[in-house]
């Protein structure tokens, strides 16, 4: 029935009908080790007993109301995520774009604000904060195509390049914030030098810009810690969240603290169906669940395990150039582009991603057991050696 589908996914030949932990299983009984995660949503695995008990809760209480009223919900949602990351207040809606294009529209009042007429926020190359419009604009320019002109206000610099950041904002006075991944996602698990994200932040301080960081992927604990800005002990002014926070329910959050605080007034900004009782719920379930399961302790063991298990097992490989990552975001970057790779994976039974044209992406859930590690190296290897045979 694909044709009744607009054609913006180059979709595998696999349809799924049900999933446990980390396994998933197509519509013919074949089972698949899901490293991807659905890509960086299912932190807690498929069907996971609390969040199904969250949901038939909710479903049978109450879906929905609109933000015209009090929904409690959102708001011990708001609270827990204000006392887990430092923020202040939140606004829930339904994804990472619309997170970020919240995010924009804060830095531009921000800017007004100090009598800017044409704030200008700071973005890294190879960032991708999602395909709506300001979200789109704000990221990588090989997404631009077809959709020019595309929104201004954004200056791009190198990632991971602190000389850059100060010499724009030196040359720029209407700077007003920066807008970055921690870790680059889309571009290949990207992880900057340690001490990069704290003196961004010192930076912002320094001049009065916004910090704003885009952790709809990094977040909710793939990296080992809640967020990957805990890492090197800083708090920043906007924080993005989507993805895993509702383990496969949509919903985005973007939280602000600071300099950030009481930009936003009744009638700038709203979303009908955003923060409902349903969604706010069941992620504040997935934030119980990781706390009370102890999942980022194992995010950060597990990872350390895979990581080490990948680089004994593929390092001497020569199509494999480098092998990074943090906590559960893990890369190996081959040396040629390898997208039919997937395909060795749907064979093999694992479900994992090419990003970045010739980047392996694996984001498995926090759940994850050595075993299942294993598993992992074992079949990705078998891939790899496949796609070499076949390539090379």
């Amino acid at each position: 029935m694909n044709e009744f589908i607009i054609p913006t996914y180059k979709r595998l030949p696999v349809a799924f009908e049900r999933g446990k932990g980390v396994w998933l299983w197509d519509t013919f009984g074949k089972k698949y080790l899901d490293a991807m995660s659905g890509i960086a949503v299912t932190i807690l695995g498929h069907s996971h007993p609390a969040v199904i008990a969250a949901i038939t809760e909710q479903a049978g209480k109450l879906l929905h109301t609109s933000n015209a009223y009090h929904i409690p919900q959102q708001e011990n949602l708001a609270q827990k995520l204000a006392e887990l990351s430092g923020m202040e207040q939140a606004f829930f809606n339904h994804s990472g774009a619309e997170a970020n294009e919240l995010a924009i529209k804060i830095a531009r009042l921000y800017g007004h604000s100090k009598g800017i007429t044409c704030p200008q926020i700071i973005v890294m190359e190879k960032d991708f904060h999602g395909r709506t419009f300001g979200a789109l604009s704000a990221s990588n320019p090989k997404i631009h195509v077809g959709f020019e002109p595309v929104l201004p206000g954004f200056i791009r610099i190198p990632f991971n390049d602190i000389s850059a950041i100060e010499q724009t904002i030196h040359n720029n006075p209407n700077v007003v914030a920066i807008l970055l991944e921690p870790i680059q996602g889309n571009a290949g698990i990207i992880v900057p030098e340690s001490g990069y994200l704290k003196k961004i932040r010192q930076l912002c301080d320094q001049h009065a810009c916004l910090m704003m960081l885009d952790e709809v992927q990094t977040g909710i604990g793939h990296t080992g810690k809640l967020f990957a800005y805990q890492h090197e002990d800083i708090v920043p002014d906007v924080l993005c969240l989507a993805k895993a926070l509702g383990n496969g329910i949509p919903i985005g959050a973007c939280l602000v603290c600071g300099a950030a605080i009481g930009l936003l007034q009744p009638g700038q900004h709203g979303s009908t169906i955003g923060g409902n009782p349903f969604a706010t719920h069941v992620a504040l379930t997935v934030l119980q669940t990781i706390e009370t399961e102890n999942l980022l302790d194992n995010a950060t063991k597990m990872g350390e395990y895979l990581l080490e298990g990948l680089r004994k097992t593929l390092a001497a490989k020569p199509i494999v150039t480098r092998i990074r990552g943090k906590g559960l975001m893990i890369a190996i970057e081959l040396d040629r582009p390898a997208a039919e790779l997937r395909q060795f994976g749907l064979e093999q039974g694992l479900l994992f991603n090419v990003t970045a044209q010739r980047v392996i992406r694996l984001l498995p859930p926090l759940i994850l057991t050595p075993e299942q590690a294993d598993l992992i190296i074992t079949r990705l290897t078998t891939c790899i050696d496949q796609f070499n045979l076949k390539n090379g």
